[in-house]
């Protein structure tokens, strides 16, 4: 899905300098330390590796590409199903971007993904507080889970 305004594009290990400071701002936004050479490593890492797939949104600036936002997908499987799912595990759009429709042009890619690639559906996660992704999450379908409470053991 292209808006005329900007575009969706699959990053690729090549893009990553143009993607690594969102992807930090997005980290800060979660209370992370800022750390762009270690995000610059860490997105290298997972599409180098194969272990992610990232969409951002970018438009055309006076310097060439100027990123708006992304989503990172990471796979993950359902046994019981035995079927792909996929993980979208960040969605940010710097906040100059927002109230363009890039957040939801990169979660109907993320699906489109998901569906080209056969898959179960798209899980994600997003903190009890942040009702303005709540809200854009309904919006886009995705139903709040009330069969299962999640667990984590953090290290």
């Amino acid at each position: 899905m292209n808006n005329p305004s900007f575009a969706i594009t699959q990053a690729a290990p090549a893009d990553v300098a143009l993607i690594a400071p969102l992807f930090d701002a997005y980290r800060v936004f979660y209370e992370a330390d800022p750390d762009l050479a270690g995000a610059v490593r860490y997105l290298l890492d997972r599409l180098t590796k194969g272990e992610s797939r990232i969409f951002f949104a970018w438009q055309d600036g006076p310097d060439g590409r100027e990123p708006m936002g992304f989503t990172q997908l990471y796979p993950s499987f359902s046994s019981v199903s035995m079927q792909r799912l996929w993980i979208l595990n960040d969605l940010y759009v710097a906040p100059a971007f927002r109230k363009r429709g890039a957040g939801a042009a990169l979660m109907e890619r993320a699906r489109a993904f998901a569906l080209e690639d056969g898959a179960k559906g798209l899980s994600l996660a997003t903190q009890n507080h942040n009702h303005s992704a709540q809200a854009l999450y309904e919006k886009m379908g995705y139903g709040r889970d009330t069969e299962f409470l999640h667990f984590h053991l953090l290290f």
